[in-house]
């Protein structure tokens, strides 16, 4: 099976910056796409940033600017830089991967989530 392992999550203040980092391990043959995503309490989980294997990025609209994702390949690892953080952007946030296992076979795993908290 495939693991998500994130760390990064801490406290920081308004304007500082963070980065969050997810390894995947396990039987992996092919990652198409990591990302993450967040979810403040009584919130809805969305999506914040994503990366494919084609090297196409998204980013939710409050993020845009501030946020930066990467991959390196070698590693089977995601990373989110965030800058010039909000008090909004106060959440959990969960590391997402569509991977292949083999040829015909995939799956979209989650982490287990890491807290962000931007507070003064």
């Amino acid at each position: 099976q495939v693991q998500l392992v994130e760390s990064g999550g801490g406290l920081v203040q308004p304007g500082g910056s963070l980065t969050l980092s997810c390894a995947a391990s396990g039987s992996i043959f092919r990652i198409v796409s990591m990302g993450w995503y967040r979810q403040a309490p009584g919130k809805e989980r969305e999506l914040v940033a994503s990366v494919n294997a084609g090297g196409g990025f998204n980013y939710a609209d409050s993020v845009k600017g501030r946020f930066s994702i990467s991959r390196d390949n070698a590693a089977n690892t995601a990373y989110l830089q965030m800058n010039t953080l909000k008090p909004d952007d106060t959440a959990v946030y969960f590391c997402n991967a569509y991977i292949y296992s083999d040829t015909s076979h995939w799956n979209v795993y989650w982490g287990q989530g890491t807290q962000v908290t931007v507070s003064s």
